[in-house]
């Protein structure tokens, strides 16, 4: 995790701000919003974990609700369509290995992907947030390792089962995450975010993920290299 600098020049009620903002914050609130709706979808498919999946549910929720607050603090209305459209290729490959039975690759895509994804933005975030923006922040990174966790500790548990579909579900998902950081870094600069920055921390986090499901340190290179290859 990098350690950045808060900023100490940053005009949170410029139209420019506020602009970018409407769009990087509608895609926290989506991501949040996905996050509970497959978990919950998953809950019913993984019934010895139930419990548990619909308490990071639950969390998941309050999380949005968070991030809606940040948007209400600012005075400034999510794109949620612009949002929708951003996570449409994870969401319907998601549903696509939902309906197949591919909890695997579910998991690889909620609990590894989209988990990652979010740690890397809050983490790149927060130092450059506004005050109350960065309370709520700090507090669901938190939370976001825990759901990491779950999904690392799942296939962990049955990596060799899964090693072979959750090759293929990598190579199929990850190159998404790079159009993702693409379509954003105009807006995330606006708001002191580096791509660059950005970039590192996921693929330090999500090499770690991959690492501590049992993947070679060869592999994990290799993994990751195939959303390298597509940025």
């Amino acid at each position: 995790m990098q350690t950045l600098e808060v900023s100490p020049v940053m005009d949170f009620q410029s139209e420019t701000y506020k602009d970018a903002y409407s769009r990087i914050n509608a895609i926290v609130i989506e991501g949040e919003l996905e996050a509970n709706n497959n978990y919950k979808q998953l809950s019913e498919h993984l019934s010895d974990f139930k419990d548990d999946l619909l308490k990071l549910a639950r969390m998941e929720n309050r999380h949005m609700k968070g991030f809606q607050a940040c948007s209400r603090n600012l005075s400034v209305t999510p794109d949620m369509p612009f949002a929708r459209d951003f996570f449409a290729q994870l969401h319907d490959n998601f549903q696509t290995a939902l309906a197949e039975g591919k909890m695997v690759t579910c998991l690889l895509i909620q609990s590894l992907i989209i988990e990652t994804f979010a740690i890397s933005a809050y983490n790149i975030y927060i130092p450059v947030a506004d005050d109350f923006a960065r309370k709520i922040t700090e507090g669901v990174v938190k939370d976001e390792y825990m759901h990491l966790n779950f999904g690392e500790e799942w296939l962990k548990a049955n990596f060799e089962a899964s090693k072979a579909e959750l090759e293929t579900a990598n190579r199929a998902n990850l190159p998404l995450v790079w159009k993702m950081l693409n379509q954003v870094e105009d807006d995330a600069a606006v708001l002191g975010m580096e791509k660059d920055a950005l970039v590192e921390d996921f693929m330090i986090t999500y090499g770690e993920a991959l690492s501590n499901i049992g993947f070679s340190a060869r592999d994990v290179m290799r993994l990751s290299a195939q959303g390298l290859a597509s940025a």
